[in-house]
């Protein structure tokens, strides 16, 4: 049997910890009504897209040069919360930038994180994600 997206509306609180609902925040950004106006927004936008489990939106928002074929997210996986933990450049006058953050999840019941310092970059124009320059995850 396939799992339902998570439960978040356009009024619900946005995923990705600012103080905004979905729909005004990150929502606005999988809909494609807004585009990020820096690396941190979006990073904050695809923590969010794997909240919602929006793959489209993650697939869209990732740099061409490294973009899979296609994604699979884990259904069982239970996305709870976001920290960033430093961002370097990835300002609107920057072309480049890394943001590092910790992400907790929930898997069969037991609590974990995920932290690693991703790059962003431009491309067109838009920020896109490129890669992760370090990840750990413990559960």
């Amino acid at each position: 049997m396939a799992k339902r997206r998570p439960a978040v509306s356009p009024s619900s609180p946005c995923p990705c910890g600012l103080d905004a609902t979905y729909g005004d925040c990150c929502g606005s950004l999988h809909q494609a009504r807004t585009t990020a106006t820096t690396a941190e927004q979006l990073m904050r936008s695809r923590y969010t897209a794997f909240v919602v489990r929006d793959a489209p939106y993650l697939l869209r928002s990732w740099h061409s040069s490294m973009r899979p074929a296609d994604l699979q997210l884990d259904q069982d996986l239970r996305w709870t919360g976001l920290e960033i933990l430093n961002t370097t450049n990835g300002s609107p006058f920057h072309i480049e930038g890394t943001v590092e953050f910790r992400a907790g999840y929930e898997l069969d019941g037991r609590p974990g994180h995920q932290q690693e310092n991703s790059r962003f970059a431009r491309e067109d124009g838009a920020w896109v994600y490129v890669d992760a320059q370090g990840r750990s995850a413990t559960s």
